[in-house]
């Protein structure tokens, strides 16, 4: 079969590690470690690899959970996102007296597209503070404002020109952006926190990219902090064939096995060591699609739906509450990084 050009399908996504999974390169600096049941990954990307990773030039860490439903598995990842964004700030050599205006991003009346909004609305802003009382604020805290600029569809003003104008009144040394992100992976929406020295394209994993925001448009040093909430109708299909494969492999090894016939539930395949099916088992049960392989899938699903505006970008239906929860572990975990006096532990 021919070799399919890729470059005219764009795979729709915010997340440097959905591209890690594409590129596959040794020679990109990736620092991976695990922190209970949470992963934490630090890439490095440096000037030769802004075009390979479609990512520009900076340091992005990306944590990586199960849930932030249970009240216990959020305060884990409350503490990690914390720790993490802390040392993110001490590389860039931001002090505890540095002035900050956190922007939320994003279209509060759109829930996956909300995150940024709500967390603004947890922010503990004191600016307003600092101007009453001068230095007779308790030490601890940090001079902080907050904004949600809203959506250009809605004001008609580019966000990008809205922050520039704010920060000449404000005069804010660093900048924290918080917006919702796109995946091209199923298993990274609402269960990865991503953040980066690097700014941000609002928009860009859905098509529908804005003026950029970082420190070379506007002068200052800009934290970009997402969260995946939502994935385009192809990659939900092509992964959906690719967990069939497993599904299918795993049956094939297991399918005589005792023990599987008195399971009473179902067993989670992607947490098993399953051994890939070869060319001609993937032939047998998933007929000409088996010769092709997960980036020819992709790019046939997109072929398929694209002509018919049927890429959708689709959200879990629980995003109502997952926001919120998502929200409170963006706005805790900030609060506790700006505000030294306010503790995790209570």
């Amino acid at each position: 079969m021919g070799k399919i050009d890729m470059s005219k399908y764009q795979i729709r996504t915010d997340l440097v590690l959905d591209e890690l999974d594409i590129v596959n390169d040794d020679t990109i600096k990736i620092d991976k470690r695990k922190i209970d049941d949470i992963t934490v990954t630090d890439v490095l990307v440096k000037d030769e690899f802004e075009n390979i990773l479609r990512k520009k030039k900076g340091r992005y860490i990306t944590i990586e959970y199960e849930d932030v439903t249970d009240y216990n598995n959020r305060n884990k990842v409350i503490k990690v996102f914390s720790d993490e964004l802390g040392k993110l700030l001490d590389n860039l050599n931001i002090n505890n007296n540095d002035e900050c205006l956190v922007i939320g991003l994003g279209n509060e009346k759109s829930t996956p597209d909300a995150l940024g909004p709500k967390t603004i609305d947890n922010i503990l802003v004191t600016k307003h503070l600092f101007q009453l009382k001068g230095n007779k604020v308790e030490s601890g805290f940090r001079c902080v404002s907050a904004f949600n600029p809203g959506v250009m569809g809605v004001t008609g003003i580019e966000t990008s020109e809205l922050i520039k104008s704010l920060i000449l009144t404000l005069k804010p040394k660093f900048i924290i952006v918080v917006d919702a992100l796109a995946a091209s992976s199923v298993s990274r929406v609402n269960k990865t926190i991503q953040m980066t020295d690097s700014g941000i394209h609002p928009g860009s994993g859905i098509g529908n990219s804005r003026k950029e925001i970082s420190k070379e448009v506007l002068g200052i040093p800009v934290i970009a902090i997402g969260i995946p909430t939502v994935v385009d109708a192809v990659t939900i299909v092509s992964d959906t064939i690719h967990y069939m494969i497993k599904h299918f492999s795993y049956m094939e090894k297991n399918i005589n096995n005792p023990s599987n016939r008195l399971a009473v539930k179902k067993v989670n395949y992607l947490k098993k060591k399953i051994n890939e099916l070869n060319v001609n088992d993937k032939k047998k049960y998933m007929g000409l699609l088996g010769e092709l392989n997960e980036d020819e899938i992709h790019s046939l699903i997109y072929e398929v739906l694209s002509p018919i505006n049927y890429n959708l970008m689709v959200t879990p239906k629980e995003v109502d509450f997952i926001i919120d929860k998502q929200s409170e572990v963006l706005s805790s975990g900030i609060n506790s990084v700006l505000h030294k006096k306010v503790n995790l532990e209570k």
